[in-house]
């Protein structure tokens, strides 16, 4: 073999190793930017899910504060559709206690304490008891004592009761004057001679015990009002 083709052999493995090496440079080239391409997207998936998740982590907090805004407006409306309640019942309270003062000055008032003093004892049952009224009805009261005594023995067949009147009054009707202090608008007060059992029968414990059984019924029909 002679220089020429020595050298032409030498060229043909120089031009193969150098393809050769061009090719695995396309390789790795290829390779390195599909690598590149991979790590990239990775990094922008974390990064969207990152603002994805601070998204909804401050949409929550939007939303607790709207739950929360929107449930102190309700419970405050609440409050004022209670305190409304609240001011009417009240107001329809005293308009009925203003009404009670004008029992005790009508002529029926003697019978209403006849059946008051008469229902008392029928509560007490007592062979003996204590009653106490204002001052300014003593009079009246003992002149319905008997009577009252009577009718009870009639309707218990049992021996009539012994009544006293206690020297000790309740408090007189309210005046304007002392609108806060303790009143009485009449009634009576029975209790036995022991002093353990006491049936408070006034007109002001009996509009209390109205206002407080009807006031579930009260209380609808204003929200049905409202709701209207």
């Amino acid at each position: 073999m002679n220089d020429a083709d020595v050298s032409k052999q030498i060229q043909q493995m120089v031009c193969f190793i150098r393809q050769e090496a061009e090719e695995k440079a396309n390789e790795i080239s290829v390779s390195a930017e599909e690598e590149f391409n991979i790590e990239k997207l990775q990094l922008v998936e974390a990064e969207k899910k990152k603002i994805r998740q601070e998204y909804e982590r401050k949409q929550k907090q939007v939303d607790v504060r709207k739950k929360i805004e929107y449930s102190m407006q309700l419970n405050a409306s609440r409050l004022k559709v209670l305190q409304a309640q609240d001011d009417v019942v009240n107001a329809m309270k005293e308009a009925a206690a203003k009404e009670l003062l004008r029992i005790s000055n009508q002529k029926k008032y003697k019978k209403l304490l006849h059946e008051l003093i008469v229902q008392s004892l029928l509560r007490l049952k007592e062979p003996s008891v204590l009653l106490r009224c204002r001052e300014e009805d003593a009079n009246t009261v003992q002149s319905v004592l008997k009577s009252a005594a009577a009718e009870y023995a009639s309707k218990t067949r049992e021996n009539a009761p012994e009544i006293v009147v206690d020297k000790v009054f309740l408090p007189p009707a309210p005046t304007s004057a002392d609108a806060h202090g303790p009143s009485c608008s009449g009634g009576v007060v029975l209790a036995s001679r022991d002093g353990k059992i006491v049936f408070e029968n006034t007109l002001d414990a009996r509009l209390e015990v109205l206002f407080r059984k009807k006031l579930p019924e009260i209380r609808k029909k204003l929200c049905d009002q409202i709701a209207a």
